[in-house]
């Protein structure tokens, strides 16, 4: 694994940083055509930034879901990050400010950017987080703005953005069998629940579909007796 070097890193943290500004400005585009205001839709990436939960609590809101559906999706697809701070601890650092803040930073691109730099880690992970903090940020501003000076926001796709970012995101697991198999029994949950649950509670039912998940395979026992 490659160390952090100072001009190859920062070219490739403001390069992913970009990629999360326009994702950012699609969240904000998708705030906006849902009605939520500048000030929410800011305060919402400012204190969760988490751009999944994000868009998942905005789609149940204007889908006509209610809050609480809302904010148990939101937990529920940032329980992730739980295994991400066990894993990350050491990278962060053992001072509380160091671990409150790094917390909030802590998303699947930080991680993955730290994960890859070896001996840079740390240097890496701060690096990346804030910048990413930045132009998400920055980024949801200009797509609220954006979106809110549309006419009509549905000729332009913006509310595909969630699903065509969570298929992008799903699609590299499909390679696995074990992968595939929960993610059709979710989505046929979910999709025969629909007609008879609120908006945001059949994604809740899809849950369901974890239990398609296979044991891991065992190795096979040596045939014959050990001698």
């Amino acid at each position: 694994m490659r160390s952090l070097n100072r001009t190859d890193g920062l070219r490739d943290v403001l390069a992913l940083a970009s990629a999360v500004g326009v994702v950012g400005a699609s969240f904000g585009a998708l705030a906006a055509a849902a009605g939520i205001p500048l000030a929410l839709a800011s305060g919402m990436s400012l204190l969760v930034f988490a751009g999944g939960s994000q868009f998942l609590v905005v789609s149940v809101v204007a889908a006509g879901g209610s809050p609480v559906a809302a904010v148990v999706a939101g937990l529920l697809i940032n329980a992730r990050h739980l295994p991400f701070g066990l894993a990350m601890a050491p990278v962060v650092g053992t001072s509380w400010p160091a671990r409150l803040v790094g917390a909030h930073v802590l998303i699947d691109e930080s991680v993955a950017f730290a994960r890859s730099r070896g001996d840079g880690a740390r240097r890496a992970f701060w690096m990346c987080g804030a910048a990413l903090f930045v132009f998400w940020n920055v980024g949801t501003v200009v797509g609220v703005l954006a979106g809110a000076a549309v006419p009509d926001t549905d000729a332009f796709g913006i509310d595909a953005a969630f699903p065509a970012a969570l298929l992008a995101l799903l699609v590299p697991a499909l390679r696995e069998a074990d992968a595939r198999r929960v993610g059709l029994a979710a989505a046929a949950v979910a999709l025969v629940a629909t007609p008879f649950l609120p908006p945001g509670l059949p994604v809740l039912v899809g849950l369901l579909g974890l239990a398609a998940a296979g044991r891991a395979p065992t190795a096979p026992a040596a045939a014959g007796r050990p001698r």
